[in-house]
């Protein structure tokens, strides 16, 4: 592409001008010639756009202060990472493991004997009480705590799962589990 000399000339001329009007936006000098730059290039790919005859600084400025402000408020937007703290944060990890890991869950539950899941369930998944569970299963408190816990060491097993913490937090349980293991 070529410009016509006497525009080139203007274009030129009108740098240093292009640069104060830059620093006074900016207030960094680095920061001002990069606008500069850009509005010269912008200023070029659309030099088509340029009525002639018209006021070329005045096109050249409309276009420099159009770009401060919209890197202005892309900025703005932005908030500064540098050490990836909030972008570790904002990024969703993919469900399909998720997915895999609940459905080797249902498989391995739909294994226990019905009254150790449904123990399980209203204890682990519900949150009854071992007492409530007793009440709605028409049993002692006891039978309820064995069922839950042989629950909870199968699915272990069956998941080779080490830490049967994660199949409930409660004290209660593990107690009856170390007893068992003993």
């Amino acid at each position: 592409m070529s410009v016509d000399p006497a525009l080139r000339d203007q274009i030129l001329a009108a740098i240093p001008s292009l640069r104060a009007f830059a620093i006074s936006l900016s207030g960094n000098v680095d920061r001002a010639d990069d606008l500069v730059q850009e509005t010269i290039l912008r200023a070029l790919a659309n030099i088509q756009s340029f009525q002639p005859g018209t006021n070329l600084p005045a096109w050249l400025f409309t276009i420099l202060r159009n770009l401060f402000r919209s890197e202005y408020r892309k900025r703005r937007r932005e908030v500064e990472d540098a050490d990836g703290s909030l972008a570790e944060t904002l990024k969703s990890h993919p469900d399909q493991i998720g997915r895999v890991e609940f459905q080797e869950f249902r498989a391995a539950l739909a294994q226990l004997p019905a009254e150790q899941r449904e123990a399980l369930i209203l204890v682990g998944a519900s949150g009854f009480s071992y007492e409530e569970a007793a009440d709605i299963c028409e049993c002692a408190v006891g039978t309820i705590k064995s069922r839950v816990n042989r629950a909870r060491s199968r699915l272990a097993k069956l998941l080779e799962v080490d830490n049967i913490d994660e199949f409930g937090p409660d004290h209660a349980t593990r107690a009856v589990l170390m007893r068992h293991e003993n």
